[in-house]
């Protein structure tokens, strides 16, 4: 009888993880593919580069802005409302930037489409923790590493085939069936997740910790986006929103630390933990590598080999296919081995990869940097979901929901450091392949950071215990 309930409880949590995991991948999928349409909206709108880029910084802005407020609002709706509420405001946003008549409304609806997003991404890793506990939380995370690979790879493939074949607005329109159909499984797979402490329902809002935590974190973001726009920071529309950013920051994290009745959205002491800090330094850093390299080698493909954008694509595919079977694979091992080794090893591996790239050229065989790229794939798996799962496994149930936020929050962040420091990198290059071993020698030093931080990981594995009934696998609600 005991096998049975376990055998069901798996039925559950496994169809629990594939829809939470479609609707990640839809964000991250629908990103990436409009970041390879930025010339041909600059045509279809008669307009320029720099005022379409609006569209991808305004959805990205909107993302980083919307987290903060995730984070409360979770305990407060519950995960369940809250994905669907997600869900429904980025396939509305999507078909109403497939409808967009001119520049401007497109900027204001995919900005719509990245609230639905901010609502949607830290909800992916709060809604996996809590079906798995802390006993399956690395074979989880796992399974998400395997969206966040596989999402901005597949993205500029898919994007590429779609403007070969159709208009720009199936860009955006194919997000809404594929919305429809996460949203009519969320509704019949997500059970219902009333908060255990009924003072969570009544818990009120930091509202002057929301005013300066969103604006300061979407100050950065656009400061980070105009470096890579002007292509210095010290041009003044990046060193503005900069400093307005720093000043936020700095206020919030003064009114977090004050005792009131009001608890803060990111409680600030959670940086005291040595494991906590190491593993975001690590999932930072680490994004930042992943989003310099996802950036800068298509350029060389199509630039320093002459190749088009579709074949591009699919030659940087090794990168989040090396990522998509490592994941797994190391989230499972380290609930049973412990972080550190793992961690350790990969870090390692993708550090001499990205070393590798440093000695191509124009001349070099094309199967040295699919091979080198499979490689950095691999190493940056493993050392991203083991760190991931310890995180999960050290952090109270009650501020699972702010780690993720501060998880994403630092990876929207170190895709846009990571943007403007290629573009940077790439301005003061002599050609493409001087800028691809600049840009890998900038990987290579924050990959070096990374392998120091793994050592301060938390090393424990789960503890073999009962099979405990995640939280989310209670009685569904219709």
């Amino acid at each position: 009888m005991s096998s049975k309930i376990d055998d069901h409880l798996d039925h559950r949590l496994r169809a629990t993880i594939g829809v939470v995991l479609l609707g990640g991948l839809l964000g991250i999928l629908n990103s990436s593919m409009a970041a390879v349409a930025t010339g041909t909206l600059a045509a279809a709108f008669r307009t320029s580069l720099s005022t379409v880029g609006w569209a991808s910084t305004g959805f990205l802005l909107a993302v980083t802005a919307t987290i903060p407020f995730t984070t409360w609002a979770v305990d407060r709706f519950g995960g369940r409302r809250l994905w669907l509420i997600g869900l429904a405001v980025f396939a509305g946003g999507a078909l109403a930037a497939g409808a967009a008549w001119n520049v401007g409304s497109l900027i204001a609806f995919r900005a719509l489409q990245g609230v639905g997003a901010g609502i949607l991404d830290p909800l992916v890793l709060i809604l996996l923790a809590r079906a798995a506990g802390p006993r399956r939380a690395g074979r989880v995370m796992g399974l998400m590493g395997v969206v966040l690979s596989l999402g901005p790879v597949l993205g500029p493939i898919a994007g590429g085939a779609v403007l070969n074949g159709l208009s720009w607005r199936w860009m955006f329109l194919l997000s809404v069936p594929l919305g429809a159909l996460a949203y009519l499984l969320a509704l019949r797979v997500i059970p219902a997740d009333p908060p255990a402490d009924p003072q969570a329902r009544r818990q009120r809002l930091d509202v002057l910790g929301l005013s300066l935590l969103a604006p300061g974190f979407a100050a950065l973001v656009l400061a980070l986006s105009q470096t890579a726009e002007h292509t210095a920071f010290t041009a003044w529309q990046a060193l503005s929103p900069l400093a307005v950013g720093a000043v936020l920051l700095t206020a919030y994290w003064l009114h977090a630390r004050r005792a009131r009745r009001v608890p803060p959205l990111i409680d600030t002491r959670l940086f005291a933990g040595r494991g906590f800090t190491a593993g975001v330094a690590v999932m930072g850093l680490g994004g930042l590598a992943n989003f310099a390299a996802l950036f800068v080698l298509p350029l060389y493909y199509e630039q320093a080999r002459g190749h088009g954008v579709l074949a591009a694509g699919l030659l940087i595919a090794p990168a989040g296919l090396g990522g998509a079977v490592a994941m797994p694979l190391a989230g499972r091992l380290s609930d049973r081995l412990g972080t550190r080794a793992l961690a350790s090893g990969g870090a390692l591996l993708a550090l001499l990869s990205a070393l590798a790239f440093t000695f191509v050229d124009a001349r070099t065989s094309e199967a040295v940097p699919v091979l080198a790229a499979l490689a950095l794939g691999l190493g940056m798996g493993c050392f991203s979901a083991p760190t991931m799962g310890s995180l999960y496994r050290t952090l109270p149930g009650p501020l699972v929901a702010q780690g993720s936020s501060v998880l994403y929050v630092l990876n929207q962040l170190g895709a846009a450091l990571g943007i403007a420091l290629v573009t940077l990198v790439l301005q003061t290059s002599s050609g493409p392949v001087s800028g691809l071993h600049g840009v890998f020698w900038l990987v290579a030093a924050m990959l070096a950071i990374v392998l120091a931080a793994t050592r301060l990981l938390p090393d424990h594995p789960a503890a073999p215990a009962a099979r405990e009934e995640p939280a989310l696998l209670g009685k569904a609600s219709s």
